[in-house]
């Protein structure tokens, strides 16, 4: 049985990751791309459909004992756990170093006490756990083949077959090392070279030394700032500089429920904040490399813009249901592919402006590109802005004149005409600044509630969302203003938690809302920060940091987050670790570190 979403530590190569649990097992790791099909997919299932555990040897009808203690080693990627057991402890280190070939699982175990017997435990299943491969020895390695995908394990400990697993049965001292290497490569050709487990643990950990150095953030919360950092770095793709949403797919919002989407792709919205973020702790060349990705990826149709595409900039992402696998804790359908990719969220053109003004005012150089491609963005939503999205929550009931979309449509006008002001653009300029004072005036009359003194949902909507928290962050009206506050109150009232933590917005239990679906969800952990951020900028900053902390407080032990926590059940939810969670926790960081609002 897959362990607790929050049991899960994160490693990966900027390729692909794994999620390794607190019991040595790796249940999740698709390859050779984070959208490939996985290998280990015991997450979804069961141990039938693939999953690697090394840890201390057990009776075979015994549960896998947890590790005592587990850390990455400093500001890396580089995952050490160790159990205390009564023949003494042992320590087992996994990473994935960085890679321009085969990519690589390697996991060391070392002897720190005693005399420890371990057990290592390797079931292949390729195709999300559908595909038993063939397995057979070359020469000293042993290989998994299955149609086009072939797996090498090489390790110094003596290897058997039994029940279509693979087993190492061996004892560790203190001073043993003990190596295990697991490589892909593509069936057709040569083996991949053999590996280098200590060389390439150094380099992993010079990469990652190299890498924090150039975070320009010193302030209290530096931890947690650079373990997001960390955490979405190891989100992008390398190659191309696509950003995923989540190493993952179908982990529940809601434990048993319906709302299992695949998270494995590049939304633009949640690459253009986590660019944001990424400026604005120091970090250029991610920006450089998404600011590419993008151009490629929408090459020159901004018409036919998708709110998401796959990590080379593929477009067709294609939904399908995987039947043999029973789901995260019976929380099915297992989705691949995602259907929302061709849905109209006009908020997604405010979000992807946005980046490109901040890595214009942070002096990234100049890209003539997409300067175009922005004024491209803003003569579409000038005849577009004012239809009906199904807006930034990618809700499947019908659309709406979400106000959140529209406040993003703003933002995207009111952005390009700043760079047209600044020089380095030309576009109709008055003529955009009649659009922009002509959103700006739909807005607040036709999504304001004078009544309540709140913005709503949607226009003639009395629900709430919290994406009306992002009013005042995106400069669409002052937070001083009593519409902006009115709001951020009736959210605190109406969408908080006991906790204190914030829903997207009212969901409807058994009978299918405004989403479309049916069942509840946690509460949204992006959510929960921009109000924290909201409450500093109305000068309520006691009240900010205690809500920032408790939030920090929710991190598991290694300091990553899901997408949202269930306040029934205490635990974290929804796909595993969220780049959308992690974004918010620096921006809140940073305006609390600015602000003073910090604890002693």
């Amino acid at each position: 049985m897959a362990g607790r979403i929050e049991d899960y530590a994160l490693i990966g190569d900027m390729q692909t990751a794994a999620l390794v649990c607190r019991d040595g097992s790796v249940d999740w790791l698709c390859l050779p791309r984070f959208d490939s099909h996985a290998v280990f997919a015991a997450l979804l299932g069961t141990e039938e459909h693939g999953f690697w555990r090394v840890g201390p040897a057990v009776p075979p009808d015994a549960p896998a004992p947890h590790a005592d203690r587990r850390r990455y080693r400093g500001d890396s990627l580089i995952l050490e756990s160790e159990w205390d057991t009564p023949r003494g402890t042992v320590r087992v280190t996994d990473f994935m170093p960085p890679r321009d070939g085969a990519p690589q699982l390697i996991r060391v175990v070392e002897g720190v006490s005693g005399r420890v017997p371990m057990r290592s435990s390797l079931r292949m299943r390729f195709s999300y756990g559908r595909v038993v491969p063939w397995v057979h020895k070359v020469g000293d390695r042993t290989v998994a083949v299955a149609g086009p995908d072939s797996v090498w394990l090489d390790t110094d400990a003596e290897t058997h077959g039994k029940d279509l697993t693979t087993y190492s049965e061996f004892t560790v001292t203190p001073g043993d090392k003990v190596t295990f290497t697991l490589s892909w490569q593509p069936s057709h050709r040569e083996p991949p070279s053999l590996p280098d487990p200590q060389g390439s643990l150094d380099a992993t950990a010079e990469f990652w030394r190299e890498w924090v150095e150039h975070c320009t953030y010193h302030g209290p919360y530096r931890e947690a700032v650079v373990r997001s950092l960390i955490t979405l770095k190891a989100l992008t793709y390398a190659p191309t500089g696509g950003i995923v949403a989540a190493p993952t797919t179908s982990l529940p919002e809601e434990i048993g429920g319906v709302r299992n989407w695949d998270y494995r792709y590049t939304w633009l919205r949640d690459a253009a904040i986590t660019l944001s973020s990424m400026l604005r702790t120091g970090y250029r060349e991610e920006a450089r490399a998404w600011r590419d990705w993008l151009l490629r990826a929408v090459a020159g149709d901004p018409e036919n813009l998708q709110i998401m595409y796959g990590i080379a900039g593929e477009r067709e992402l294609g939904e399908a249901e995987l039947d043999w696998l029973p789901g995260y804790e019976n929380s099915g359908p297992v989705r691949v592919g995602n259907g929302a990719a061709n849905q109209l969220q006009l908020d997604v053109y405010g979000e992807v402006t946005e980046a490109l003004h901040l890595a214009h005012m942070t002096g990234l150089s100049r890209n003539d590109y997409a300067s175009l491609l922005q004024l491209k963005l803003i003569r579409y939503l000038e005849t577009h802005w004012d239809q009906p999205d199904e807006g930034i929550w990618e809700v499947r009931g019908p659309r709406r004149h979400f106000v959140h979309s529209k406040v993003m449509a703003w933002v995207a006008v009111d952005r390009t005409i700043k760079l047209i002001e600044s020089g380095d653009a030309d576009g109709p300029l008055e003529r955009w600044r009649e659009l922009r004072d002509e959103i700006h005036r739909d807005v607040c009359e036709k999504g304001y509630d004078k009544e309540r003194n709140t913005f709503t949902q949607s226009y003639g909507s009395r629900e709430l969302d919290a994406s009306l928290l992002l009013i005042p962050q995106m400069g669409f009206l002052p937070p001083d203003d009593k519409r902006v506050i009115g709001t951020i109150e009736a959210i605190q009232r109406e969408l908080s938690t006991e906790d204190g933590f914030v829903l997207r917005y009212p969901t409807s239990g058994a009978e299918a809302g405004v989403d479309g679906l049916e069942g509840d969800e946690g509460a949204f952990l992006a959510c929960s920060f921009w109000l924290a951020d909201d409450l500093a900028m109305i000068g309520r900053v006691d009240e900010a940091r205690r809500l920032f902390e408790k939030l920090l407080a929710l991190r598991n032990d290694l300091g990553l987050l899901a997408e949202e926590w269930d306040p029934r059940l205490q635990r974290q939810v929804g796909n595993f670790p969220q780049a959308f969670s992690h974004v918010p926790l620096i921006d809140t960081a940073l305006r609390l570190t600015a602000s003073g609002a910090y604890g002693g």
